[in-house]
């Protein structure tokens, strides 16, 4: 008898939008619908139900023991780099007897970089189609913003190999939370640098709070600055690059063949003045719709909720 494969459980953040948490949990029944044969479950680390921990429990019921975990997030910061494998450690404790092994986040691949090229046609109405168009658009990608600085750091290598070889003016960096520059900070910069044309292109894989703002925050600065034509490029969203890009890191994860962002990670890597931190334990997060007891007494020290300990 061969063993069945480890169970997909999606990891995703979390928002207070409800269409963007219905975004996550419809890609999820698709991952699902498209790979019959895979138990799929998945579930958010705050913000909206179902937490991660009614996910796992409903795997456990349908017999899963072993687990392939993929965080279904853009960049490696404090979520996915301690809450996520602290939540899963925590569902150890709770079921006896499984196993996950855990995959990378998603970016930046160089497939969800094609989706982020056709969101700018689209934004451009396919009005940029020539060398020469392109040469005079300038993008801003707008990261989600982290209090980890290689977590924006990664936003920053998006942009550059969003850039490589496609012909744009440029392509600058701005975050919408937690991380300077701002939007319109960012939008002000793209203007110093003599850009005519400028597409906001949101480095978000649903619609959501956040995205909202960046769009919000957009068109506030291009009123303000009509000798600038600016453009809203969409999400990503639940592309077919989407639903293969989480197989790949499924497929990964279960091989074991895990090659996540530890290189400039203050907790496996003695940083100068960050030596305390490396080995530190998993502290996991609180979700508001877990059952109270594993609460750990207020939110991270006062933290904003990028902002926690994170370990490997």
């Amino acid at each position: 008898m061969t063993t069945p494969p480890p169970a997909l459980l999606i990891a995703g953040h979390g928002t207070r939008d409800d269409a963007g948490a219905e975004a996550f949990r419809a890609f999820v029944r698709q991952l699902g619908e498209r790979h019959p044969h895979l138990p799929v479950a998945g579930g958010f680390i705050e913000l909206s139900p179902p937490p991660l921990g009614d996910a796992v429990a409903e795997l456990v019921e349908r017999g899963v023991r072993r687990f392939a975990a993929v965080p279904l997030m853009l960049v490696s910061a404090g979520h996915a780099k301690g809450d996520i494998p602290a939540a899963l450690s925590r569902e150890k404790e709770r079921h006896q007897g499984i196993s996950y092994t855990y995959g990378r986040p998603l970016g930046p691949h160089p497939s969800l970089l094609s989706v982020l090229e056709r969101r700018l046609d689209e934004a451009l109405g396919g009005t940029a189609r020539t060398p020469e168009e392109r040469a005079e658009v300038t993008v801003l990608l707008v990261g989600r913003g982290s209090t980890d600085p290689d977590a924006n750091a990664e936003v920053h290598k998006a942009a550059r190999l969003l850039w490589e070889g496609r012909g744009y003016a440029g392509v600058e960096t701005a975050f919408v939370s937690l991380a300077a520059p701002d939007v319109p900070s960012g939008l002000d910069r793209c203007a110093k640098l003599g850009a005519r044309r400028v597409v906001v292109l949101p480095y978000f894989l649903f619609t959501g709070v956040l995205p909202d703002r960046v769009r919000r925050q957009t068109e506030e600065w291009a009123a303000a600055h009509p000798q600038v034509e600016v453009r809203s490029a969409e999400v990503i969203g639940p592309e077919p690059e989407l639903l293969d890009l989480v197989m790949e890191r499924y497929e990964e994860a279960v091989r074991g063949d895990l090659r996540m962002n530890c290189d400039s990670c203050v907790y496996r890597i003695a940083l100068p003045g960050f030596e305390d931190k490396v080995g530190l334990p998993q502290q996991p997060h609180f979700h508001p719709d877990d059952d109270g007891h594993h609460h750990h007494g207020g939110h991270h020290g006062g933290h904003h909720h990028d902002g926690h300990a994170h370990a490997h």
